[in-house]
């Protein structure tokens, strides 16, 4: 994915999703980031969290790789998680907790 690509996506998820909203990032299938894509990928503030299912551990290393190491403006309430059910659970918590507040 480019820095034109992500800035399409974060128009996408703001033109229909409801703020603030969570992520099920799904990684079934293997593509990459260049660096500036790297650095804005999720750093909308209407982002309440993301759960990514890694099916592979490279996938998972990489994921960890992008949360950790890679600077955002943003910090990501990010979880990762090889069970899709798992990571939507986690996700309706996160959701509901902001109901709570």
């Amino acid at each position: 994915m480019t820095l034109a690509m992500v800035d399409q996506y974060h128009e996408f998820l703001l033109s229909h999703l409801v703020a603030p909203f969570s992520l099920l990032i799904n990684k079934v299938n293997t593509y990459t980031y260049d660096f500036d894509a790297q650095v804005n990928l999720a750093n909308l503030k209407e982002i309440n969290a993301m759960a990514v299912v890694a099916y592979t551990r490279p996938t998972e290393i990489a994921t960890e790789y992008l949360k950790s190491t890679v600077p955002h403006k943003i910090d990501w309430n990010l979880k990762i998680y090889s069970n899709r059910d798992e990571a939507l659970n986690w996700l309706q918590l996160e959701q509901g907790s902001l109901s709570n507040c």
